[in-house]
């Protein structure tokens, strides 16, 4: 039986999230369908890097998706289109409005991410992170904003970043400098967008049980530089296992709805506490 929000916070409303094929993503498409939202989502669904070390998404993944969202009563619509198409976001985003009529959040959470030591990286393999999880955010911006304004709802933008999105790691400077770089963006944004009611918001998660949470090439850097393990604490919390990726979706909810009203350029620590330790 599906899970339903007897409130339904964000009934008749229509939200758009990229890399809505698999895990975290997924999870959101989910949860703000339980909360009454219509769905708009986007994903690759196939290779999108030549250095990243786990399998991508696949057309089938994306379906299931679709078939999870339907399941929970209420419209989806979703596409194979990468976040570094812009021409395509903006296409997704034309058709999603006409279908809709309007576009209220938008969850920016495509991302991907590799390892190794800054100055050993191929300028490939940095261009792949900043190009998917920094500039795919600013094209999500691109595609969405203008409808938003156009709406004349208010509405909400959440941007999935990375507790090393705050706190830098060592292995991922590449990551690192990508979603730093969503934070400096996101707050830039809603400074911009505050008069429209519109807010922006970043939220900063730490090992989420995801294709990206579960790289094994993550532990050949750690071989490699067993020191790096000590900038990986444990968080406040008890962090034996990774995030369950619809716990991430809960803090998507609440900046989604309403309840959120009063936060805007905030990052939001969905962590354990590791940031604090």
């Amino acid at each position: 039986m599906a899970v339903t929000d007897t409130t339904k916070s964000l009934a008749g409303r229509v939200a758009y999230v990229t890399g809505g094929a698999r895990g975290q993503g997924r999870a959101h498409c989910i949860r703000l369908a339980q909360a009454g939202a219509n769905i708009v989502t986007i994903d690759a669904c196939g290779p999108v890097g030549r250095h990243i070390g786990y399998e991508p998404a696949t057309p089938e993944d994306l379906a299931d998706t679709v078939r999870l969202v339907e399941d929970e009563g209420v419209k989806i619509s979703a596409e194979r289109v990468d976040v570094r198409d812009l021409d395509g976001q903006k296409r997704v985003i034309a058709s999603a409005v006409e279908q809709f009529g309007r576009l209220d959040v938008v969850v920016a959470n495509a991302g991907v991410m590799s390892w190794g030591r800054a100055w050993e990286i191929p300028p490939e393999m940095y261009q792949e992170i900043i190009d998917i999880n920094l500039t795919g955010f600013f094209n999500t911006v691109q595609a969405t904003v203008p409808a938003m304004i156009d709406a004349g709802n208010g509405g909400s933008i959440i941007a999935i970043s990375s507790s090393a999105g705050i706190k830098a790691v060592p292995g991922a400077g590449h990551y690192c400098a990508s979603k730093f770089g969503v934070v400096g963006l996101a707050n830039s944004l809603a400074l911009e967008l505050g008069e429209y009611g519109i807010r922006v918001n970043s939220v900063h998660t730490y090992g989420v049980d995801t294709a990206l949470g579960n790289d094994l090439s993550m532990y050949e850097m750690f071989q490699k530089h067993p020191h790096f393990v000590y900038s990986f604490s444990p968080g406040a919390l008890p962090t034996e296992s990774l995030i369950p990726p619809k716990d991430v979706s809960e803090v998507v909810l609440f900046l989604a709805s309403d309840a959120s009203s009063l936060l805007t350029a905030a990052q939001i620590p969905a962590d354990k506490g590791y940031l604090k330790v």
